[in-house]
């Protein structure tokens, strides 16, 4: 069968376009493939952090960057731990409010869900003031703080899931979300108020996602990187509350739901909803220890310079069986990705002229439990992050063949999107900007990390405007994989596979690389982004 298999992969790739880098290495596609099938297999568990699917993972992925030539990229190592605490929480009972005139008592995850990111086995918040801070956000290049003349220390905020410019397209970015809707935000911005906790008011288009989607994240436990102060700087409540639980909330507090719309115009004032509560949660903590793999293609006159490629190697693991498969594999999320660092850290090292400046090609942990793998290298990098140019993010090619287009998440954040423009021109094609940009993609892979820290971060995706069958059917395909195979057992390779397009898309990230590689300049972000000003603090 194997044998059938591998001469299926060879006619197939025969039918695909090679095509030539800037000194005539090629890139066909036939090494991207091999990865896939590998890392893909059942023989690799689904390659979830912290069992043994991961050891075969980063030991493949070590192998292949010594195959290759690469060096170590951290120091005499391949390899960069990453400290990592699972925490199971379970809170003890309802979340009781309590006003004036009487309370209400909300479920665990039918109306309310509660975690703690702090490592010990019991947290409380007592007779906690809940404050309705709209959406929280303090956004000085916008004009805007929600928190302002607010002392929030031992209370709960309540806050809104997006930003404004969802309501109000002159505001912010328009539909388009910024970091500053991410719930993510939310929580870490509370902390900096000094909150004892926060309640997201769900509401599924501003989420992008139903109430399932968060009932089933926070019934199960949740992986946090360990931190020296076992993260008693955060909030000691992260949580959530449905939409018909907000409204609830606000009859009890007597105040108008006409606060939802008044908190994204200017000049919101936070509102204390005179309700207090309190509650207890457990937890179930586990220590553990996973590795980003990492691999340096050395510059010659600019080494000291850096470009990160980067994807992420991990999967779900095993699960729950669907059709007597429980093994979730994770092809295109992202053994894609994966095979994809791989052949273009193969076709750097084969060039005759090396690039001035150096790549990194790093494969990160943890992506799906949370993005952790990046985030631990971009808190603890291994090289100076003023002197990283620029970060190249694969997450998830898609197999359908040539496109006309192509997509950048986020566009409009940074200045690699004309280097990717003018490689996209190179091959016939055009860029074009997220589906639904209101559903903040950008910051749900590993280049966000370093977006937060000022590294200018490009994170494409597959196109639809297939040559062959048009953009309804390229789009029908995104929508099948999405319902049907996305974090699913049925997410496996195929040797039907047409990675024609892949192909298209790995030479374009080689010649934006490329190109970065060999300049003496470092691209910035555009004006309104929220990471300029870290950058620019940065290189000063």
């Amino acid at each position: 069968m194997n044998r059938l298999l591998a001469i299926s992969v060879l006619l197939l790739l025969s039918q695909f376009p090679a095509y030539a880098t800037a000194d005539s290495v090629v890139i066909d596609g036939k090494t991207f493939v091999k990865h896939v099938q590998v890392l893909a297999s059942d023989a690799y568990e689904g390659r979830k952090p912290g069992t043994a699917g991961e050891e075969k993972t980063v030991q493949y992925l070590k192998t292949a960057f010594q195959k290759i030539g690469l060096k170590p990229g951290n120091g005499s190592s391949y390899f960069q731990d990453v400290p990592m605490v699972t925490i199971n929480s379970t809170p003890a009972g309802p979340l009781v409010l309590k006003g004036k005139t009487g309370s209400l008592s909300l479920a665990n995850l039918t109306d309310y869900v509660a975690t703690t990111p702090r490592v010990q086995k019991q947290v409380q918040v007592s007779d906690a003031e809940l404050v309705f801070v709209g959406y929280g956000i303090v956004a000085p290049e916008y004009n805007w703080n929600d928190y302002a003349g607010l002392d929030m220390k031992g209370k709960i905020a309540v806050v809104m899931v997006n930003d404004p410019g969802m309501i109000d397209s002159t505001l912010f970015k328009g539909n388009t979300m910024t970091y500053y809707g991410r719930w993510t935000y939310k929580y870490e911005e509370a902390a900096r108020q000094g909150a004892a906790g926060v309640l997201i008011v769900h509401e599924s288009k501003a989420a992008s996602y139903g109430w399932s989607v968060i009932r089933s994240s926070f019934s199960k436990s949740k992986l946090y990187l360990q931190t020296a102060d076992n993260n008693q700087s955060r909030v000691i409540l992260e949580g959530w509350i449905s939409l018909d639980a907000a409204k609830n909330l606000f009859k009890l507090a007597n105040v108008s739901p006409e606060l939802f719309r008044q908190a994204g115009e200017r000049g919101f004032k936070p509102v204390s909803l005179g309700v207090t509560t309190s509650l207890v949660i457990n937890n179930e903590i586990t220590k553990s220890t996973s590795r980003n793999v990492l691999a340096l293609l050395p510059g010659t006159s600019r080494r000291d310079e850096y470009i990160i490629y980067s994807s992420h190697w991990d999967h779900l693991g095993k699960g729950e069986a669907i059709k007597g498969d429980s093994i979730y594999n994770g092809a295109s999320d992202n053994a894609s990705g994966t095979a994809a660092l791989l052949e273009l850290a193969e076709t750097f090292a084969k060039l005759k002229k090396k690039p001035a400046r150096s790549i990194l090609f790093l494969a990160v942990t943890a992506e799906e439990q949370g993005l952790l793998g990046s985030e631990f290298y971009a808190t603890h990098p291994v090289f100076p992050l003023n002197k990283t140019v620029a970060n190249i993010n694969m997450d998830a090619f898609h197999a359908l063949g040539r496109t006309k287009d192509v997509v950048i998440v986020g566009r409009g954040q940074s200045e690699l999107e004309e280097y990717a423009a003018t490689a996209a021109a190179k091959q016939g094609r055009t860029i074009r900007g997220d589906f639904n940009p209101s559903a903040g993609s950008y910051f749900r892979s590993d280049h966000f990390n370093f977006a937060k820290v000022g590294v200018p971060a490009l994170y494409l995706k597959t196109g639809v405007n297939s040559v062959k069958n048009g953009e309804a059917w390229g789009r029908a395909q995104l929508e099948d994989y999405n319902l049907n195979r996305y974090h699913a057992p049925s997410d496996e390779y195929s040797p039907n596979w047409d990675i024609s397009g892949i192909i298209e898309d790995m030479q374009l990230l080689f010649d934006v690389g490329y190109r970065l590689s060999n300049e003496s300049t470092f691209p910035g972000w555009k004006t309104g982004s929220e990471f300029k000003a870290i950058r620019e603090k940065a290189r000063k």
